[in-house]
């Protein structure tokens, strides 16, 4: 697989997964604290937690950081409100460190500064680093772009990863899949991309003949849409010491 975005093309494609199935293929997480930063509505912190895991999911929107805290409580999952280039954790204290789809959402000139944080925080020796990125191919990714083009933040993303990940850990291992987002029609597409705080996506520009045009590119046989969406992983393991 051939990533556009990403500082290197040799990236082992682990084909049709989940973000959470992608991460369950590469690695065991039973017993370990996590990190997740930028964790939108929680899902995928949640998903970590019942693999054994103790996480703590950081969400910088206050909006949804709201939400987030007045959520039913469960049991080795905690909710904060915090941006990724201040973690409130002390230095050396977890085990890794997850961005699902969030460190495009990082400020440009901050990436490089959340990168060093999810540094600072993790273990000498054992912590890891991912990071989960969209890349900006793939017919969801056209059918976004006329409402919300994040061409620019998901590049910026790489190159962050590429000049400071890399700088930070002994080993860099680069992974792809794809995903098929399925919408059962324009209405739903609509609501779901448009209903989150944390993307800002304002639904009078998705209702547009371009978009709707874009979108009927995904009917399929059994009446629902159907696009794809190539995934980028970036895999960072023996942090270096300063």
């Amino acid at each position: 697989m051939t990533a556009t975005t990403g500082h290197s093309t040799s990236r082992r494609d682990l084909g049709e997964q989940s973000d959470i199935a992608a991460v369950d293929a590469l690695m065991a997480l039973a017993g370990l604290s996590l990190v997740d930063v930028g964790c939108g509505p929680g899902n995928l912190a949640r998903e970590l937690r019942e693999r054994g895991t103790a996480v703590l999911a950081v969400e910088p929107d206050p909006i949804q950081a709201e939400k987030n805290r007045a959520a039913p409580l469960s049991s080795g999952l905690t909710f904060a409100e915090a941006r990724a280039e201040a973690l409130p954790l002390a230095t050396g204290s977890v085990d890794g460190v997850f961005f699902f789809r969030s460190l495009h959402h990082v400020p440009v000139d901050k990436m490089d500064a959340a990168l060093t944080e999810a540094a600072r925080v993790l273990k000498p020796v054992t912590g890891f680093l991912c990071v989960v990125e969209p890349d900006v191919t793939g017919s969801h990714f056209a059918m976004m772009r006329p409402f919300h083009d994040e061409t620019r933040v998901r590049r910026e993303a790489q190159l962050a990863l590429g000049r400071t990940a890399k700088a930070l850990f002994e080993t860099e291992r680069l992974f792809g899949y794809r995903q098929y987002p399925r919408y059962e029609s324009f209405e739903a597409m609509a609501t779901q991309l448009g209903g989150s705080t944390f993307n800002n996506i304002r639904r009078d520009k998705i209702y547009t003949d371009e978009v709707r045009g874009l979108f009927d590119f995904g009917r399929s046989d059994d009446g629902a849409f159907v696009f794809e969406q190539p995934m980028l992983m970036n895999l960072y393991s023996g942090k270096k010491e300063p």
